[in-house]
């Protein structure tokens, strides 16, 4: 396994897990500020671009869709955000918050978080034992 499936994998890993952690733990807050971003043009414009570049990045250094899970999930991982970047970018804000209507609900914004937080877990697992 590359040394870069192994960085991607740690890195992806141990973000998302850190990240839903502390969204999991304050889903109020977490609302309100997804509800801010997509009220501020300049903001969702930030963002866009950075996770436009990330993906780009990831694409470009790893796409590889072979050798087992973890080479793959790392090439998906980095395809998603790329097109997330890119939608964050066309994409208006009012649309944006409509697609967000269902985070307004905390029950379904941890049942959310939960799936993506044990997808972190393995992802961080598989990386730090590859």
């Amino acid at each position: 396994m590359s040394p870069l499936t192994v960085f991607l994998g740690r890195f992806f890993g141990l973000f998302c897990l850190l990240m839903c952690a502390a969204l999991f733990a304050r889903p109020k807050a977490a609302i309100v500020a997804v509800n801010a971003l997509t009220n501020s043009p300049g903001l969702l414009l930030v963002t866009g671009i950075c996770t436009l570049a990330g993906g780009v990045a990831t694409v470009l250094g790893h796409n590889v869709w072979h050798g087992g899970a973890l080479p793959v999930v790392v090439t998906v991982v980095g395809w998603l955000t790329l097109i997330k970047g890119f939608a964050l970018l066309v994409t208006t804000p009012e649309s944006l918050g409509r697609s967000y209507r269902w985070l307004h609900d905390p029950r379904w914004f941890r049942i959310y978080m939960g799936v993506v937080l044990a997808f972190s877990l393995w992802l961080t697992v598989a990386a730090f034992l590859a």
